[in-house]
């Protein structure tokens, strides 16, 4: 439902969070493997539903999801707010980066105009997304123990 909701001062340069991408890393950041890949799947259907538009995002959500379960957040990261807006971050990058090579794979644009809507939007939305993930993960960390 947020992603339909357009709230004043979310947009940066016209790109909002991608809720479903921080609603993935979220969820994966204390769960297995394999309840994050069931993540990813299930909100990447989600978001092609809505978008109803090529590439899909399944893959670049399970991807993110899979690599945020299998980060050893013992070892490099702790469990509070500003490791988890790294993690979205960085996620975020690697997302953007999964959609902007499908574009390529499948041709739907010319090679240059991808690149150049790659490398401004990827910085804003890594930005977005790691600022809006905090205010996400504390309500659903603090009230939904595994």
């Amino acid at each position: 439902m947020l992603m339909l909701l357009n709230f004043p001062g979310m947009a940066i340069l016209g790109i909002t969070p991608n809720w479903l991408l921080i609603l993935v890393i979220v969820w994966s950041v204390k769960r297995p493997i394999w309840q994050a890949a069931i993540a990813g799947i299930s909100l990447g259907l989600i978001y092609d539903g809505i978008t109803i538009s090529t590439p899909s995002h399944i893959l670049s959500l399970v991807i993110v999801g899979v690599i945020t379960a299998s980060l050893n957040k013992q070892k490099y990261l702790g469990e509070d707010l500003v490791s988890v807006a790294l993690i979205a971050f960085f996620m975020a990058i690697i997302a953007e980066t999964i959609v902007a090579l499908q574009y390529i794979w499948e041709q739907i644009l010319p090679v240059d105009q991808i690149w150049q809507d790659y490398q401004r939007g990827m910085i804003i939305s890594a930005l977005i997304n790691s600022l809006w993930t905090p205010a996400v993960y504390f309500p659903f960390n603090k009230y939904w123990k595994n």
